[in-house]
């Protein structure tokens, strides 16, 4: 049996007896590290079935869960304990052939699934019976990264019902559905723009590191790395990390906003953005890009529809980005493929 298959099913054993009230205080889960070194998360048992119970509230439905996630990952842990807490062990997609014979291997009743873009890009790319199960799950849950919107609408078109999630480890994963925070969470706007959560789903601390746990957990308040907005009716939107901002010759430069330009060229496939290093400007905005597509388009399509001043001064033609075990852009290895390109191009 595959070793990851191995390590899921003890998760789902140790995960049962958990939430029955063995084992430890907390689960713990680390962060990607995306952008470092990653925390180790520790979740209460109370946190965790806040989650789960405010999920099912707003999908609609509970029942069963496919596991197509890393179980180390808050994701892949959110996926089996709401299929436990439903009455029903994961099914883990890495035992089976295809996602459709995972499917298959499902109880009747609502499913559900959890996944990011890629994920669900590789299914609508593949088609057939893969994409004919995935119409038959009640809600899969889409997060890990920016939503291109025409993958959305290519999931929706298919008969898949999609629902994009916001959130973290520290939130016990998507905490924000279709940019409505769940029941009983709560969401602000720091005066520098940065989004701040609370509620029953927020974290205990990270294990062994008081004074990082004192820096994000403020007056019962999660102080996320995420930069955003609140509309008037409450709807969230993130514009990008707080450290996306590229300040490029004395120009800030939302690098996420610029991405997401990028995802809506036609001949793009996936993009990202972020700063480097730069002797001259102080720091270059960097665009990675997969697509046949050349540096000049690149930088006539963002200052089509942004300053130009927001153009790239470096693309970097991928076949694939970079990802994390979890999904997530690599963006440690995207700098380093920035800062070992020898001319900006």
């Amino acid at each position: 049996m595959d070793d990851a298959v191995v390590r899921a099913e003890r998760t789902v054993a140790a995960m049962a007896e958990w939430l029955a009230g063995g084992g430890p205080e907390h689960w713990v889960v680390e962060t990607s590290g995306s952008t470092g070194k990653p925390k180790r998360v520790m979740l209460s048992r109370d946190a965790m079935k806040a989650s789960a119970a405010a999920s099912a509230r707003r999908v609609g439905a509970s029942g069963q869960w496919l596991l197509t996630l890393p179980d180390s990952y808050v994701a892949g842990a959110n996926v089996i304990a709401r299929s436990l807490l439903a009455g029903f062990e994961p099914v883990i997609a890495a035992a089976h052939e295809t996602f459709a014979e995972a499917a298959a291997a499902m109880r009747p009743g609502p499913r559900f699934v959890s996944m990011v873009p890629t994920q669900l890009h590789r299914i609508l790319e593949a088609g057939g019976d893969d994409l004919a199960a995935l119409a038959g799950f009640h809600t899969l849950l889409l997060g890990g990264g920016p939503i291109d919107p025409s993958l959305r609408a290519r999931a929706e078109e298919a008969g898949v019902d999609v629902v994009a999630t916001y959130g973290s480890a520290e939130t016990c994963g998507g905490c924000v559905y279709d940019a409505m925070p769940l029941d009983g969470v709560a969401i602000a706007i720091g005066t520098d723009g940065r989004v701040r959560i609370s509620g029953p789903t927020l974290f205990d601390g990270y294990q062994d590191d008081p004074a990082q746990t004192a820096e994000a957990l403020v007056d019962g308040w999660f102080l996320t790395s995420d930069a955003g907005t609140l509309d008037e009716d409450g709807r969230l939107r993130i514009l990008g990390r707080v450290d996306d901002m590229v300040i490029t010759g004395g120009v800030k430069v939302p690098a996420a906003l610029v991405a997401r330009r990028l995802r809506e060229h036609p001949a793009v496939t996936a993009a990202e953005a972020l700063g480097a290093p730069d002797e001259e400007w102080g720091q270059r905005l960097v665009a990675f890009v997969v697509g046949d597509i050349d540096a000049g388009t690149v930088r006539e399509w963002v200052a089509a529809e942004h300053p130009r001043s927001w153009a790239p001064r470096q693309v970097v033609v991928l076949d694939e980005v970079p990802l994390l075990a979890n999904g997530k852009p690599d963006r440690q290895a995207l700098l380093a493929l920035a800062t070992t390109t020898p001319e900006p191009r």
